[in-house]
């Protein structure tokens, strides 16, 4: 519905107000009809309309129609959550024509009809749309702000994401900074054998990705580095690198390197070196660490049988023994019982926290697929080894895994399932069953029964830790999740994008992935960067902090209360005739957070596109009302 109203005064705005039924995720709780008859009342409010879905080309199209044709010059879209489509109608107004700037977004789903119901989610919404509405009135163009943009980008980590990133960003011309802490490339990719489930070496996948970046010009590899500082912005960044001896790094000792692990040739670190880097992007692929189960963890530390997946892993890649049953270490296993979901999905109350009072809560989604994979290859590899996997849930989820899980069964692996209140204990077995140990499971396949199934080895199936970047999240201020895990902005929207302009996070830093979705991740990470770099600048959102010289005094407050540094400082400039100290901003370090508005004792200072006068007629909109403002 719609209903045009002339504007007598043709330099006053023409606001154009926009309400979404969003299917019914709004209407169903907000007459949107009632809004839409309120808000076109307004003063300076030229149109008011009401879409079933705003975002749709339709509603699109109507925003786009009515600034063509002059109707509106201003515009108010009032749905769902701005993260989700604030976007989509700055690109609407843009290809309009119009600035992007001139448009208020309000959200009447998440902060109205998903928590109101009936009249009281009516008014609320109709207070919200009148506050924009008011806000709108004042808003003016803006032009983004463009920052000169270094050509080149630095890849943090050297596992399969970092890999995979840098030789994509080469691919598309821009020059590439490869930093890993360790003495190899290929992370944890280089300690696994067969990649599950299509069976491919990972040393053929490494060596492919290490040997193209090694061998590609534009790509330069530190090895035993570490970065120690950073400063700048997006497309200005300067990092410096600490290049020193291998055995000096924690957890990149020379002897370490893995079956699969690249170790490019060169000079070696033998002290300490620091190198400069200026770089227009960062990528974050800094990987994972496996679950450590604690001593006494289903026996681990206490039961030399007891080992995790990973080692088992390993040592089956090291060995080369044929034969009806599986050797570990040189001794002949009759039978190995395999346990899921360690060090993931832990339930407080359940599960003993560690040395800082943490629970890894979440899955970590590859684990049973890896499993599996080693299960049924001990199975097909030595027939004479009995498999069992004690699981609380199977979670083969990628394609092609719930194929290898369906293998395994016919293969005849054994599975148990247990309840996580009753998880199953290892305890040394008696000597003359022959087993150097059993495991007492309650199976729920079975109805509840308990039974004692023995074992000569068994595996805990760990799952994944981000590494330590508390360094680098320090340094960046980066956003961490509760699982530790870098945050990015919107796991579907903005899914390889961090808060900080110019730095991507890409692979296991970001999540629990299997190698598909971490090599997918750094393809989009490095996507995202080289769109970014190619024009040799970039563009910024003009929300930041704008000086008035003429009322700034120079008294410091706002740089004191500036949350990131360098933002705002104290500069010398002539005014009449005399050197005087004013608040400069640097646009692209500036958060448009507001604090140095609020400590300004002249009100010298705004952030554009969210002035205090603008706030100010929000207020008085909300106090008043969409009925009362009428009679302004």
């Amino acid at each position: 519905m719609t209903q045009d109203k002339k504007n007598d005064n043709a330099t006053a705005p023409r606001i154009g107000v926009y309400i979404c039924h969003c299917g019914g995720n709004i209407s169903d709780h907000v007459d949107v009809d009632a809004v839409r008859r309120q808000i076109e009342r307004m003063p300076g409010v030229a149109v008011a309309r009401t879409n079933m879905f705003m975002c749709s080309d339709p509603g699109q199209a109507a925003i786009a129609e009515d600034l063509q044709n002059g109707t509106v010059d201003r515009v108010v879209v009032a749905s769902c959550a701005p993260s989700l489509h604030e976007a989509t109608f700055r690109n609407a107004i843009r290809r309009a024509g119009a600035n992007p700037y001139i448009y208020e977004h309000v959200n009447i789903r998440e902060q109205v009809s998903w928590v109101h119901h009936g009249e009281t989610a009516t008014a609320k919404a109709a207070d919200l749309v009148a506050a924009a509405a008011a806000k709108a009135g004042l808003l003016k163009p803006l032009t983004p702000i463009r920052v000169p943009a270094t050509r080149h980008a630095t890849v943090i980590g050297g596992g399969v994401a970092g890999l995979s990133a840098a030789r994509d960003l080469a691919a598309r011309g821009i020059p590439v900074a490869l930093v890993e802490k360790s003495s190899y490339l290929g992370g944890q990719l280089a300690r696994l054998d067969r990649i599950a489930p299509t069976g491919e070496r990972a040393t053929d996948l490494v060596r492919e990705l290490a040997g193209a970046v090694l061998e590609h010009p534009d790509i330069a590899v530190y090895t035993d580095t570490q970065v120690v500082g950073c400063d700048g912005y997006i497309g200005n960044f300067k990092l410096t690198l600490r290049r020193q001896a291998a055995d000096a790094l924690i957890g990149a000792q020379a002897d370490d390197i893995p079956p699969a692990g690249i170790r490019p040739t060169g000079p070696s670190a033998a002290e300490r070196q620091e190198t400069a880097l200026e770089t227009g992007a960062i990528i974050l692929a800094t990987g994972f660490r496996s679950y450590q189960p604690r001593r006494g963890e289903y026996g681990f530390g206490e039961y030399a049988p007891v080992l995790t997946l990973p080692a088992l892993i390993e040592k089956m890649a090291r060995q080369a023994h044929q034969g009806p049953l599986l050797q570990i270490d040189g001794r002949p296993i009759r039978s190995v019982a395999m346990i899921h979901c360690v060090g993931s999905r832990q339930i407080p109350g359940i599960h003993t926290e560690d040395e800082e009072g943490r629970l890894n809560e979440y899955c970590s989604r590859t684990c049973c697929t890896a499993t599996l994979n080693a299960a049924d290859r001990i199975r097909r590899e030595h027939p004479g080894t009995r498999v069992y996997e004690l699981y609380r849930d199977i979670r083969t989820y990628g394609r092609g895994q719930e194929d290898l899980y369906e293998q395994a069964a016919r293969n005849g692996v054994v599975f148990l399932r247990f309840e996580p209140d009753q998880e199953p204990r290892v305890t040394a077995a008696d000597p003359d069953d022959g087993f150097a140990l059993k495991i007492q499971v309650t199976d729920t396949l079975t109805f509840g029964e308990t039974l004692d199934v023995p074992a000569d080895l068994v595996v805990l199936a760990t799952g994944m830790e981000p590494n330590d970047v508390s360094d680098l999240v320090e340094m960046m201020k980066l956003p961490v999740g509760t699982d530790r895990f870098l945050l990015e902005v919107h796991p579907k929207l903005r899914p390889v994008e961090m808060p900080v302009g110019g730095i991507f996070v890409a692979g296991t830093c970001q999540a629990p992935f299997d190698v598909g979705e971490t090599c997918n991740a750094a393809g989009a990470a490095a996507v995202k960067a080289a769109a970014m770099l190619t024009e040799g600048h970039v563009e910024l959102d003009p929300f930041v902090a704008e000086v008035d010289t003429a009322r700034c005094q120079g008294n410091g407050a706002c740089v004191e209360a500036c949350l990131n540094p360098g933002a705002l400082n104290l500069v010398e400039m002539q005014i009449d005739g005399q050197t005087v100290q004013r608040a400069r901003v640097t646009p692209a370090l500036c958060l448009g957070c507001g604090a140095c508005v609020a400590v300004c004792p002249t009100n010298a200072i705004d952030v554009c596109g969210m002035t205090l006068r603008q706030y100010e007629a929000m207020v008085d909109a909300i106090v008043a009302g969409p009925a009362a403002a009428e009679t302004v």
